[in-house]
This record gives C-alpha cells, structure tokens and sequence, in this order.
C-alpha cells in the first residue's frame, strides 16, 4: 500500500521531495486542482533575462506548479488573483548572509526582510555555530518550522573555531560536517574558509581539521565558500581557487575582482564597495555577470530599517550603471545556480517555491508585494503573517557562562618587582602587520599603567564558555574611552564570539562585563561607576528575540550614551576607523586572514592570548 502521510516542505528531504513532486506534475498537467492563479502584467524569465507579457504562475501549495500565458493553464484553481500593472521577479535571495548580525533572532529577521523582498538565505553559519555547535543546525531550522515562510539553508562555519588557537562552544571537522551534509538537503555546503594558513600550510594545527570539512563536502557535491581577506597576488589567487575554494566575497577594487574571476572564482559584491567595482567593471568591458552576486554579508537591523536588504544592494547596482535586469539576477538565479539550489529558488518556474516579488517601478525597484511559500506575505512595505512565538532553549538562551563575579584583578597587568616602566606589545583595531607595536609604559603601584595623552588603553577578551572567565589582557593603541572610569563591553567578538571590553580603568571593565554576564550578553557600557546603558541580545549574546524597532530603540539609548564619552582613535592608521562610538570592534577582534598577531581568550596553545595566528609565534604582552 502506498504512503498516504502528507508530505511537508517546511524542509527539504528527499523522500517528501518526491511526494511534493509527484503532486505538481499532476497539478501541470491539469490532473489535479491547483490553489491560486497569480497573473500578472509581465514577468522577468532570468534565465533568458526576458520579460514576458500577460503571465500566469500557478501555484500549489508552497510550490509553483506551471508558468505560461494567461488563459493556457489546463486545469482548475481555487483562487484567481490578478496584477496587470506589477511586474513579477523571483524572489531575492542572499548568497552570503550573516543572519545573526541583524541582532534580531531568524523569525523577526525574517519579518524585517521580507517586505524587502528577501526570500530566501544562505547563512554563513559560523557565529552561532561557535556559540553552539552541536545545535547550530536545530537553531536555522526552528522559524522555518515554527511557519516562517522564509528559507534559509545553512552553511555550518568552517570557522569553529577560527583557529587552533581558539576554543569553546563549538568544534566542526570531517564527522560533523559529513553528518550535516548527509541529514539534510537545506544544507548547502561549507561556510567560508576564512584561516588561510591552515589551507595551505601542512604543519598549521588547523590543516587537517580544515581540510577534513572540506572533504565532506566535496563527497556530498556541496560548494565550498571562500574568504580571500588579503589575497591579492596571483600565485596565493591561484592557490586559493586550486583548494577548490569557489567564491569570494572580500575583494575591493575591480581589478582584484577581475583577477579573482579570471581564476575561476564566484564573486560576491559587497555595498561598500559595489558602485566602485562595478563602474569599474563595465569601464573594463565586462559583460557576462553570470559568476557574480550582491550579497548584504552582515547588517544590523538598525541599518535594514534605514537602508533596506537585498534590495537595497541591487538599487545600488542599478545606481552604479547596471541593467535592472542583470542587477535582478544578481540575487535570484546566480546565486542559486552558485549554491546549486535551483530546484527550489532563483526563478519563476515550475517546482520551485512560490517566491515572488512585485514590482510597480523597476528602475527604482519599488516593491509594492511580496509572495513567498505561495501566499502574499507583505504589501507597502509591511509585514503581513504573524511572527512565529518560539520560546528559544536554555541551550540557545543561557551561552555566556561565566560562574563568578569578574573583579578589577582580572584586568590588572602586574610589573616585575621594582620596575618603574615596562615595555608593552600594543595592537590596535585592524592591525594587519607582521610586527606589533611596542611603547614604554609607565608603572604605579606595581602595575604597569595606560597612557591616555598617546591614545592608549586596555583592551580584554573574557572567555564565555568554561565557566572560569579566563582574561587575556593587553593594551591597545587609538580605540576605547578616554573618559575616566568607562568601559564598553560585548558579547559579539567575531567569529569566536567571547566577551570583549576595553576600558579606562580595570573597575569599570569588571563592572561591563558582570552587567553582561546578568543580562545574558549584548553590550554594556559603565560611567562613572555606573552602568549607563545596556543591549540585550539575549540568544546566544549574539540576538534577541524582539522586534527589531524594539532593538533599534535600546541602540539609539545606547549610541545618545556613548555620544557623552570621548573615544580615542588614530586618524591616520586606517580609513575604515572613526572617532565617536567604537562598534567596529566587534569585528577587531577578528583572526582570519589577513590577521597576524591577535588576542584572543587564554589557551594552551597561546597562554597569554597574544598570538600570531599566522604563524603559531606567541609573546609576552609586557617585557
């Protein structure tokens, strides 16, 4: 007897893939009845990069069953909907996408995005995945399941950790990503090979770890992201894409773009530097934009409410000189075909998704509706469904383990005996350097001292995961408070995801980060002895489950409390570094290529935290 258990698409699995399939070339073919009729006055084939006149999608369930003229559907449908001034385009989709750097947990991202026509995304998932592991793949999959009619396919992180001489909340090798692959078909392959050294390098710790996931997805046909931060020269570009790494999305000038993708490398185009490259690209005579897309990478949901998604990365395209149409496929049908997901997304066309967007403008992308799982799910600009109510686990809601009060001793660097100055080894935000800095530090009552009138400060990384609170410490250069008594720390330190703090007294450290440790992770800033403001992203101190104007407000209150500090910086080290609130430290903290020397939590390979992640080198943080 056959199977009579309804099939489900919530996720993808083979054996309900079959049934689902079976049922719309019945639907096709006019053998069963479909759900809606949606026609509309044209539609954009991006496969040809055609647009078609007076079309009709049919749509059965989630799915799309047939596509033609109006009025050649065979078969009967339950409702009829008709658009004849909108043009319809399949919905946009992120190839790379940081869903956690919205702050805001999967079922609200899915709400401020949707309506911007963003459909489906490929989560770059290795910021939970550090904070988590073992239930990294459970977290992308529950707002899916709970009725968000948003697909994300999950690509665990090949950065957990980033690198061998990081640890906690996570492990991925050969086992585990095999096992990802295997279980489900929403996975889509490997996450961003960030650690360069550990790919090329036979005698880096991360060698065989790296090339283990590597292998696993290869066996399960996957795609392997690449990150190539730094790799410039055509030898280390040629290696990079010999490893089998198939994309990039660190390039910032056309012509690395183009030596990238003369190497056979995927482009992914990030908004700060899209228009440039772009321009620059059609001046060179590119033609063919098949090997590219527009990818977001990370966004708050502050700059989503501002900016707007992935829409707003394909205006900037069509601002830079593109054709909207190329633009469109930008985020539809390359990416897709990249990630080899387009049985499912990336176009208007039987057995995918009914994921459609309706446009009333399409120079200036004005998105009047959105369709997505076969329903309206936004109109204007809003949000139609219900969010999804998911009571998130501890596993997902209690990650900064820290079982003690942190004190001022936790962030003192005692001098040797009788010293009255101290070298220090001092780094400072984006320091992509083979040498650290060195300076000549003062010391008071047996502890080596900062130097606000040369712009120094103390800068820490708080272990969140063994319960201990391990500290490693050092003083950094052009970044954090010169205010007296203020420290600002988060729980959001890319990719591993510790606790960072950076202060102007050892008090005021220990105080932001036990406000930190109470709330469950966000960020914490302390004047004066007082904690002014506070963030929470209280799942996995990376999001909360709120809506995002909700968030937005505590980081307005936060951003109107840090504007009363006055922030140190250095001017002339870096055109990405600004004076004002220092929130790019969340991602100083970084140890990817290009990162040399870096701190990190205290390990057994870099006691101290001061390491050079590109060669294993470690050293004292004073001498």
């Amino acid at each position: 007897m056959k199977d009579q258990t309804p099939p489900t698409d919530a996720l993808i699995n083979a054996a309900d893939e079959v049934k689902i399939r079976q049922n719309l070339v019945r639907v096709a073919l006019g053998h069963a009845p479909a759900d809606t009729r949606l026609r509309v006055g044209r539609m954009l084939d991006v496969h040809s990069r055609m647009w078609l006149t007076d079309q009709e999608i049919i749509l059965s369930g989630r799915r799309i069953a047939y596509v033609g003229p109006a009025g050649s559907y065979p078969g009967t449908v339950a409702h009829d909907v008709h658009e004849p001034d909108l043009m319809a385009v399949p919905g946009f989709g992120e190839v790379h996408k940081h869903i956690e750097s919205s702050h805001v947990t999967p079922e609200w991202e899915a709400a401020l995005v949707l309506p911007h026509g963003n459909t489906w995304t490929c989560e770059a998932s290795h910021e939970f995945s550090n904070v988590d592991g073992p239930n990294n793949l459970a977290f992308w999959f529950a707002a899916r399941l709970a009725g968000s009619p948003q697909k994300i396919f999950p690509l665990p992180g090949s950065a957990v950790p980033p690198t061998a001489y990081e640890w906690g909340g996570g492990y991925f090798g050969y086992d585990e990503q095999h096992s990802f692959m295997a279980d489900n078909l929403m996975v889509a392959g490997l996450d961003e090979v960030m650690d360069w050294p550990a790919v090329w390098n036979p005698e880096n710790p991360s060698y065989e770890r790296l090339w283990g996931m590597i292998e696993a997805t290869f066996q399960h046909r996957g795609v392997v992201e690449g990150h190539a931060a730094g790799i410039k020269d055509l030898p280390t570009i040629s290696a990079f894409a010999a490893a089998g790494l198939a994309s990039d999305h660190e390039a910032w000038t056309s012509e690395e773009v183009l030596d990238k993708l003369r190497r056979g490398l995927f482009m992914e185009l990030r908004p700060h530097s899209v228009q440039d490259m772009i321009k620059g690209l059609l001046e060179a005579g590119l033609s063919d934009w098949s090997q590219f897309a527009l990818t977001t990478d990370d966004r708050s949901c502050s700059d989503t409410l501002k900016l707007g998604a992935t829409d707003h990365n394909v205006r900037l395209a069509i601002q830079a000189g593109l054709a909207p149409e190329i633009a469109i496929q930008m985020v539809t049908i390359n990416p897709a075909r990249h990630m080899r997901l387009t049985p499912w997304v990336g176009s208007i066309a039987p057995g995918r998704f009914g994921d459609i967007v309706l446009l009333d403008d399409l120079e200036s992308l004005s998105i009047r509706k959105v369709w997505a799982d076969g329903e309206l799910v936004a109109e204007a600009g809003k949000y139609l469904k219900p969010v999804p109510k998911i009571d998130w686990p501890d596993w997902a809601t209690r990650t900064v383990n820290i079982q003690r009060e942190m004190t001022a001793d936790d962030f003192a660097i005692p001098a040797e005996p009788g010293r009255e100055t101290m070298t220090a080894a001092l780094l400072r935000p984006f320091h992509w350097h083979d040498a650290f800095i060195e300076m000549e530090l003062p010391v008071v009552d047996g502890q080596v001292q900062r130097d606000a009138d040369r712009n120094v400060t103390k800068f820490a990384i708080v272990d969140r995961f063994s319960g201990a609170g391990k500290t490693s410490r050092m003083f950094w250069l052009g970044t954090g408070p010169k205010t007296p008594d203020t420290a600002l720390a988060c729980s959001m330190g890319h990719d591993k995801h510790n606790i960072w703090v950076v202060g102007s007294s050892d008090a005021a450290m220990a105080q932001a980060v036990n406000a930190l440790r109470e709330i469950q992770g966000g960020w914490a800033l302390v004047r004066g002895g007082a904690v002014v403001a506070t963030v929470r992203y209280e799942v996995g101190g990376l999001m909360t489950c709120r809506a995002p104007a909700e968030l937005d407000a505590e980081m307005q209150a936060l951003y109107a409390e840090g504007a009363k500090i006055e922030w140190m910086y250095e001017p002339t080290f870096s055109p990405r570094w600004f004076p004002g609130f220092p929130e790019r430290l969340a991602f100083a903290t970084l140890t990817c290529a290009p990162w040399r020397w870096v701190l990190v939590a205290p390990s057994e390979r870099a006691p101290e935290g001061f390491v050079n992640v590109a060669t294993g080198q470690t050293h004292p943080i004073i001498w």
